[in-house]
């Protein structure tokens, strides 16, 4: 049974993760048949909307952290694969639904965000993980999310939210039972496709082109800020996780550093 399952019809095409056992987790094996989908949906004529979800308790529980414990090396994209993904880079010119059916952890909820749009089950739980594993919280999702800072802060600290909260505060487009989720999700599908072609890419491209973006500054300053750390942590978090016991951090190699905080380019003179 493959761990990606496609189904194609009138016009739509439906990606499901199918590791119910490992929650969806991305390994290698994953992450290959995933950029196989993507790469098929973004080179047909006939798909024009894709629905994203995952089989089981889980829409995806992010990094398959056993598999980087056994490689010796952090997070998914430390793996090689075989070809690029245009789902993660960014460069579909279709609109993508995600259908939420259950966790979305991780590296899970970054394949959430990057959904033009979104339906999730009630009860779904959500968890940006990288203050647990990388050193730094994700400090994007304000931006991207379009959220309240204040929100953003939560999910940056790795606070789990359920589905409500985030229908509330308009991260997620429709909440509702679970099975009405691929049924919602098709209905969306089904009104884009009755939208002009040209109408449909156009307006993607511009809602897209809409997004804040990071500025630069904070990315130069959220690179120096991932090296502001002991980098044993890193590995310690995913051990721990496979273990199922508490992480024992290092925090800095120095103690000293913990004062030497990396600062915007700005906030130095």
């Amino acid at each position: 049974m493959s761990v990606v399952e496609i189904e194609r019809g009138a016009g739509v095409m439906i990606i499901r993760m199918n590791r119910p056992e490992r929650m969806n987790a991305l390994g290698m094996e994953m992450r290959d048949a995933l950029a196989d989908a993507w790469c098929e949906f973004r080179d047909s004529r006939e798909l024009e909307v894709a629905i994203f979800t995952g089989t089981g308790r889980a829409f995806c529980a992010g990094e398959d952290m056993k598999e980087s414990v056994a490689r010796g090396a952090a997070g998914s994209a430390a793996a090689p694969t075989r070809r690029e993904n245009p789902y993660n880079d960014g460069t579909i010119d279709k609109p993508v639904i995600v259908a939420i059916n259950g966790y979305a952890m991780g590296g899970g909820f970054k394949l959430v965000e990057r959904a033009d749009l979104r339906v999730a089950v009630r009860g779904a739980t959500f968890e940006s993980s990288e203050a647990k594993r990388w050193l730094l919280g994700g400090y994007d999702h304000g931006v991207n999310g379009n959220l309240p800072h204040t929100v953003a802060t939560e999910l940056a600290f790795a606070f789990r939210f359920k589905a409500e909260r985030l229908y509330e505060v308009g991260f997620v487009n429709r909440l509702v039972d679970a099975d009405e989720l691929l049924p919602t999700a098709r209905e969306m599908a089904a009104h884009l496709l009755t939208l002009p072609p040209a109408s449909r890419v156009n307006t993607l491209i511009m809602m897209r082109a809409m997004r804040p973006r990071v500025p630069d500054e904070l990315e130069q300053l959220a690179a120096r800020l991932k090296d502001h750390g002991a980098k044993e942590d890193l590995m310690e978090s995913r051990r721990a996780f496979a273990e199922k016991r508490p992480p024992r951090f290092k925090g800095w190699d120095d103690p000293e550093d913990r004062h030497r905080t990396p600062k915007l380019q700005s906030e130095r003179k």
